[in-house]
């Protein structure tokens, strides 16, 4: 048995009986790469060396009987557009090929600090830009369950790589989705946090009012161990929230009798395959089984969600973006005369075609005479959608329905049609643009691929959603079933 088919509890009281060694589990986290990721593609940088030398210095620890976290040892993942010293930092991007950073990122100073070990750095969509992963400027990742399939975006190779068991856990960043949507498509568990709950420094903006870092792992215990790891307050982070974190280990052992659930109508409305809708369905039968309770309920400005992202994800962007112009750092094109051509042809040459459309769509938007009638309209749509979350939230516990519309898709199938690429993330945004965490977990298999039940919770109530979560893992075996490779 692979040592990563055990949670990292069980490793950790391994690693303290001394069982095995952080450099076991290092390199078993190598082995299984050198095996399947010619086929899944997940990793842009490996950080062998480092990795190698940092377990070896956590071994000398271990001997000498040091105090241990759980994450002590244990292998992780890196999206690659969290900034790691010394330790190249692409965002998937032509532009940043050559970029070294000279500092870390606060998640990556505090998985330091925990004494995790960084594997490597995972490809994603250009800049997050994405939902299928097939935006990379280097090439695409594929999905461990079915390699015709994509992962989901834009954190699609961090989910793969958990899911085929190439490192135990990841970090991811989302957006509009990233990190759920891609969790659901590879059988995983994905949370996007509060938005401000974790720290963006470090993180390469998309988009910064609805940008945040969140962990993807198998299990919903190990995620909230991870959560656990990287949440609270950042000074280097002028949105970073001064709150209290709260014990998310704690809440796993609680149960869900008399839990209120809300059911929205436009989360299972058309355009849901039936396949998708029959699993949710009876995931609600298990948490009634349980004891909860579910209305349907509406969230009426949802139908605009899509719309309102698109606006100021891109219009945050295109300001986000202006930093890469050849300057200062990364690509720098040998084709210009002058200064304003250097910045025309370096990003000409260095962003790729979805980056360039963002680009286009938000500075039209923020552009004079427009503005009032996209962006600022865009933005009032914004309240109003979070305004639905809190008129829901008066009166039940959490949100559930699915993650996506549908399982995974194939390679290739929606690349030619950005609008309905855009659609695959229509359940995921309107929590990005309210600001309220959310969880994907497995809940079963549609034409031999995952689907993912999403539970969504009130501003910083993620121990609400850990207890739902875990309750619902503990009573199924989705979370068991495995991708094979």
């Amino acid at each position: 048995m692979s040592l990563f088919d055990h949670k990292v509890s069980d490793l950790h009281g391994l690693l303290q009986k001394k069982e095995i060694t952080v450099t076991d589990l290092v390199e078993t986290s190598f082995k299984r790469i050198a095996e399947v990721d010619d086929k899944v593609k997940s990793f842009i940088t490996l950080n062998e060396e480092g990795a190698r030398a940092h377990a070896r210095e956590l071994d000398e620890k271990l001997a000498g009987g040091a105090d241990r976290g759980l994450l002590f040892g244990m292998p992780i993942g890196i999206k690659d557009n969290m900034v790691t010293k010394g330790l190249r930092t692409t965002c998937a991007s032509k532009i940043l090929a050559n970029f070294d950073p000279v500092y870390d990122a606060t998640v990556v100073q505090k998985l330091h600090a925990a004494d995790s070990v960084n594997i490597g750095k995972l490809n994603m969509d250009e800049f997050a830009m994405g939902s299928s992963n097939e935006n990379s400027g280097f090439f695409a990742t594929k999905n461990p369950w079915d390699l015709a399939c994509v992962p989901g975006g834009s954190s699609g190779a961090s989910a793969a790589a958990v899911a085929a068991g190439e490192v135990l856990f990841s970090l991811g960043s989302d957006t509009g989705g990233s990190i759920r949507q891609p969790a659901a498509f590879c059988g995983v568990v994905g949370m996007k946090p509060t938005y401000g709950l974790v720290s963006r420094f470090g993180l390469v903006a998309f988009a910064s009012s609805l940008d945040q870092i969140g962990p993807i792992t198998r299990s919903v215990e190990d995620n909230a161990y991870l959560l656990q790891t990287i949440a609270g307050h950042d000074k280097m982070d002028s949105t970073s929230a001064n709150v209290e974190i709260p014990d998310y280990i704690a809440a796993l052992g609680t149960d869900v009798k008399g839990l209120r659930i809300a059911v929205p109508k436009e989360y299972l409305a058309e355009g849901v395959e039936q396949g998708v809708k029959d699993k949710v369905l009876a995931a609600l039968k298990v948490l009634e089984g349980l004891g909860a309770t579910w209305e349907e309920v509406s969230l009426p400005h949802s139908k605009y969600a899509l719309a309102t992202y698109y606006l100021l994800s891109s219009s945050e962007a295109s300001a986000n973006l202006s930093r890469f112009d050849g300057v200062r750092y990364g690509l720098r094109s040998d084709n210009s005369e002058s200064l304003i051509e250097l910045y025309k042809q370096t990003r000409s040459e260095g962003f790729g075609e979805e980056v360039k459309r963002r680009i286009m769509l938000g500075t039209f938007a923020l552009s004079s005479g427009y503005y009032d009638a996209y962006y600022k309209k865009a933005q009032k749509v914004r309240t109003l959608i979070k305004k639905d979350f809190e008129d829901v939230f008066a009166k039940y516990d959490v949100i559930i329905g699915p993650t996506t519309p549908s399982p995974s898709f194939k390679c290739g199938e929606k690349t030619k049609d950005p609008l309905t690429m855009y659609a695959n993330d229509i359940l995921t945004i309107p929590v990005n643009l309210a600001g309220v965490p959310a969880i994907s977990v497995p809940c079963g298999l549609s034409d031999n691929l995952p689907i993912g039940l999403q539970i969504i919770g009130k501003h910083f109530d993620e121990s609400t959603i850990y207890r739902v979560a875990h309750a619902f893992e503990q009573a199924t075996d989705h979370h068991k079933a495995k991708p094979q490779l």
